[in-house]
């Protein structure tokens, strides 16, 4: 199978170029200009430069790779999740134009199908109930989170809509593992030892995980599956309140401190406070059904 992958070299794209191309799939990966060119060479895949932004140049490398199917791993995070908010409005722009830009180039040349990242950790469910995919984003959450809700419910439902090709929307989980924040080595674990890592109020929040090598199973697996929406997460959906401990444990770090949602309102922002007092975790009851999704146990719970 021919497969294009946009955002290659982010933290799902560069094991799915690996696990793709152990498969025999020819795979073209689009990236930056730089190091990540190199990376996908040697895994054997070809690269392209394409600018997400740039329409021509988005539907010129899709022509040139002519692909079966197109994978949208399109993401612009930084480094430290201290800067995740400041960093969200490149993001949100990058799945709105680069996503719209992408699809449109898509549609046009025939592609067959059309698979793309989405949000499991904004899923709109009643309180103590997981969400499950007729769950809606949260497009009423505050701030940068509300604008990146808005702009992935609206591609999503591009997606799903469309009429030319067959869309999935995978709603992934807050990834761990390898190459992300959430591990021992990772920006998250260095921010627990610092007692950076802190609890806002009771932190009630859910958090739905998942393992960045089981989101790669998953999007293999979504190659050939019924087209429609995914939640990729895991089984041990938890409250901030018990997760965070339970981390800070896994990777040898003190206990993690607790701030008054009014200090954290101060210094932090609204953001900050919904992710630990709104969050609902999500359901994978479909993916199990429909993708054999198998996914790991958290691998910090107590």
């Amino acid at each position: 199978m021919n497969i294009f992958i946009a955002g290659a070299t982010g933290a799902v794209g560069l094991p799915l170029v690996r696990a793709l191309r152990a498969q025999g799939h020819q795979v073209t990966g689009m990236t930056r200009p730089g190091p990540g060119v190199d990376r996908l060479r040697e895994l054997g895949a070809e690269a392209s430069t394409a600018d997400a932004f740039n329409a021509t140049e988005v539907r010129r490398a899709l022509e040139a790779a002519k692909p079966e199917v197109v994978i949208d791993q399109l993401t612009w995070l930084p480094p430290s999740p201290a800067d995740i908010i400041k960093a969200m409005p490149n993001d949100t722009r990058l799945h709105r134009e680069g996503g719209a830009n992408l699809l449109t180039a898509s549609e046009a040349i025939g592609v067959r199908r059309f698979i793309m990242q989405s949000r499991g950790f904004y899923l709109d469910a009643p309180s103590g109930t997981l969400a499950d995919e007729t769950a809606k984003l949260r497009r009423d959450a505050p701030g940068e989170i509300g604008d990146s809700a808005r702009a992935f419910d609206d591609y999503e439902s591009r997606v799903t809509g469309s009429s030319m090709l067959a869309g999935i929307v995978l709603r992934y989980g807050f990834f761990y593992g390898p190459g992300t924040w959430y591990r021992p080595d990772g920006a998250v674990a260095d921010q627990a030892r610092n007692q950076e890592a802190v609890i806002i109020g009771d932190g009630s929040a859910v958090w739905s995980f998942v393992h960045i090598d089981d989101a790669v199973a998953a999007t293999v697996a979504s190659l050939t599956a019924k087209p429609g929406v995914y939640n990729i997460v895991d089984d041990d959906p938890l409250p901030v309140s018990e997760w965070l401990p339970a981390f800070a444990r896994w990777v040898d770090a003190p206990e993690p401190p607790r701030v008054s949602v009014d200090d954290a309102l101060k210094t932090a922002g609204a953001e900050a406070v919904y992710y630990h007092l709104s969050l609902t975790g999500a359901s994978n009851r479909k993916a199990k059904a429909n993708l054999g999704f198998s996914p790991r146990p958290l691998l910090w719970k107590s």
